[in-house]
């Protein structure tokens, strides 16, 4: 079943962040993955935002997201992404296909 990591990002170290973000797609790409949105200027339409940056992302399945969140190339590179962000993230299950 598909699901969709979402991510909510304040940032604290833009440096930091712009070097995660510059090697984040050779890491990603070697995953099942799809980059669905990164938007740091999503529009608001009802209560408050405090954050900096929205990102979305699928994954065919849980063991496909954790394959690539707990991969060595992605823990290397997420240390400056927790050095430049403060992130809170989201795993949401997909709704099954009908029929």
């Amino acid at each position: 079943m598909t699901v969709y990591a979402i991510a909510q990002l304040k940032m604290t170290d833009r440096a930091a962040y712009d070097r995660y973000q510059a090697r984040f797609f050779d890491v990603f790409k070697k995953f099942n993955g799809r980059l669905l949105a990164a938007d740091e200027h999503p529009s608001v339409l009802e209560g408050a935002w405090p954050h900096d940056k929205l990102v979305m992302m699928s994954f065919p399945d849980e063991a496909a997201f954790f394959a690539f969140s707990n991969s060595p190339d992605y823990v290397e590179i997420s240390q400056d992404r927790k050095a430049g962000a403060q992130a809170t993230v989201l795993l949401v299950k997909g709704f099954a296909p009908v029929g």
